[in-house]
């Protein structure tokens, strides 16, 4: 009896917070709503299971509950019993994923009229590129990835050289236009999602997914790495920004091309000459080395552009600024497994730009 009363107080309670919980979906920004009717309509095939079979069994708890006089019948077989749990359960099963089925086969028939979107995704962070003026992006080979070649670009492919280049976390996108966008990975799986837009799809080494949207809403969303993909998983985040079209045009405006990176990154053997005297006469490569081994600190061979986990947990990349900071206020930001014995340099602007120079070359040369 104790039972019985227990199930219905469990089914009850749980039809009762469905209806009453304050969680429900967000507002979806995007043009898949359908998405949302798929998972609600799952919801309500398995709340009908769940209420059905809960109901069932406090009712069958009840009624052949233990009573001396009762004796249980054997009955091996009910042909009937199975022939309406068979009907009723493969109804229940088309219900959830036949529709399902259709919402995927459009999530994946990408519209003639979309434009593309590069996501990149690596330990922990995220990339982008668009197309330039042609509208076509360049093509890629993951052995050409570097520090100078972040995105591993054909140099011998000139659609690729006025391909736009984001090396941030944020991404701007205009809002109403259909973007496919294309999913690549540098080194483990990771998953691209955004909750508001209802869209998330692995990225897997090797080879190059996608899916297709039309952002909606303007405004600011999160983008979420949705598959465990190391230490620092819960770091791999984002924001993408749904921008009224001349707003997005104008930032667009601002974003270099990979022609203009490289031209920015062309050092001449000068600069790099005179960094490398500015290191040795201050004594940094007592420190430091350049072949990949650890000596005080941490190596110089690949450092910029380089993601260090610092003794806070915390992960930095290795760029202008922090190698500044590192070097005016070397405990600011210390790498873990090194200790705090550098001391603060107070070079002149005209030595500190140099030093800059020759990190930046680093990797190249060695």
């Amino acid at each position: 009896m104790w039972v019985a009363i227990a199930l219905l107080v469990v089914v009850t309670g749980s039809v009762a917070f469905s209806f009453l919980t304050p969680w429900r979906f967000g507002e979806v920004a995007s043009n898949w709503g359908s998405i949302d009717d798929t998972v609600l309509l799952t919801f309500w095939v398995c709340g009908v299971v769940f209420v059905g079979v809960g109901l069932f069994l406090a009712f069958s708890v009840y009624k052949y509950r233990y009573r001396q006089e009762s004796k249980a019948r054997y009955e091996p077989e009910n042909a009937r019993l199975e022939l309406w749990l068979t009907v009723i359960t493969s109804i229940g099963v088309i219900a959830m994923l036949g529709p399902g089925l259709f919402v995927w086969d459009e999530f994946i028939r990408v519209p003639a009229e979309a434009s593309e979107m590069e996501v990149f995704g690596e330990q922990w962070r995220w990339r982008y590129r668009l197309p330039g003026a042609d509208g076509k992006l360049g093509t890629t080979d993951i052995r050409s990835v570097s520090t100078r070649n972040p995105f591993g670009l054909n140099d011998e492919d000139p659609s690729g050289l006025d391909d736009v280049l984001i090396e941030s976390n944020e991404i701007h996108i205009p809002v109403g236009v259909p973007i496919k966008a294309l999913l690549r990975s540098k080194d483990v799986l990771h998953d691209f999602f955004v909750p508001e837009f209802r869209v998330k799809m692995d990225l897997v080494p090797g080879m190059v997914t996608y899916f297709w949207f039309t952002p909606t809403k303007l405004g600011e969303f999160e983008i979420l790495c949705a598959e465990y993909c190391g230490s620092s998983h819960y770091l791999m985040r984002g924001k993408v920004h749904v921008d009224a079209p001349d707003e997005y045009q104008t930032w667009l405006q601002s974003q270099p091309t990979y022609a203009e990176t490289i031209e920015a990154i062309k050092l001449s053997s000068q600069d790099v000459a005179a960094g490398r005297a500015i290191a040795e006469m201050n004594g940094c490569l007592a420190c430091h080395s350049l072949d990949g081994s650890e000596v005080v600190g941490p190596t110089w061979q690949g450092l910029w552009g380089r993601s260090e986990t610092l003794i806070d947990g915390s992960i930095v990349t290795v760029d202008e600024a922090y190698v500044r900071e590192s070097i005016v206020n070397p405990s600011a930001k210390l790498v873990d497994g090194f200790a705090p014995v550098m001391l603060s340099y107070d070079l002149p602007e005209s030595d500190m730009e140099s030093l800059i120079v020759f990190l930046r070359s680093t990797e190249a040369q060695h």
